[in-house]
């Protein structure tokens, strides 16, 4: 099955499921309000600079995960979904899904944000199968540690490389849509790159490399 790659904020979102994930955290109280808004902020200047180092990310982010239950931690994503995801969710993105899906592709996300944000997302998203940094959790509690190797920069690419060996895929005839020069190594590497709403940078080399560069904002 030919394989449609889609990165998931900024692309088939219009915004970012992981800073608003912060900001829904703060809006509800549940951590130190001030100190989180600004750390969170400032990270995700650097995602967009992309000089964000992941790992410290990642220990900031999946840390606030281990202050509650797997209960409490549904419903909250649940009301997260309600309130933040859905209003982020685009028909031309859906409609581009279904156009790939209707050739008999495999729908595959590939994303930076952590699979407990991402998971539920991609599901409602109808994605074939997800590729997301997985939290660790041991007896039944996150962490706020990480297994593996996260899916960013050209992690994306050893993580997709893995899979493409457990699974049998091949990359033959392969799509990827980005809008985010942090993903690079990986549209480097599908037959078929295509920038989506890109950032500055990702337009630039879009443009002078000949890559279809399409928006899904409604």
């Amino acid at each position: 099955m030919t394989l449609a790659i889609f990165d998931l904020d900024g692309t088939l979102l219009s915004g970012d499921s992981d800073y608003t994930w912060g900001q829904f955290l703060v809006e509800k109280g549940l951590v130190d309000t001030q100190a989180y808004k600004e750390a969170n902020d400032r990270f995700f200047v650097q995602y967009q600079a992309g000089t964000l180092d992941i790992h410290e990310y990642l220990a900031f982010s999946l840390m606030p995960l281990t202050k509650f239950s797997q209960a409490e931690l549904t419903q909250l994503h649940r009301t997260f979904m309600q309130e933040k995801i859905q209003p982020m969710m685009q028909e031309k993105a859906t409609a581009l899904l279904k156009h790939h899906k209707d050739q008999g592709h495999f729908l595959l996300m590939i994303t930076a944000t952590n699979q407990f944000v991402t998971g539920p997302i991609s599901d409602a998203l109808g994605m074939d199968h997800i590729i997301a940094p997985v939290p660790e959790v041991i007896d039944g509690i996150y962490t706020g540690k990480i297994v593996g190797v996260p899916s960013f920069q050209g992690g994306k690419v050893t993580r997709l490389n893995d899979w493409l060996a457990q699974t049998g895929h091949s990359m033959e005839g392969s799509y990827f849509y980005s809008d985010s020069r942090n993903d690079l190594p990986l549209l480097e590497l599908v037959e078929h790159p295509i920038a989506v709403d890109a950032d500055e940078t990702l337009s630039k080399i879009a443009k002078d490399r000949g890559w279809e560069h399409i928006s899904l904002r409604d």
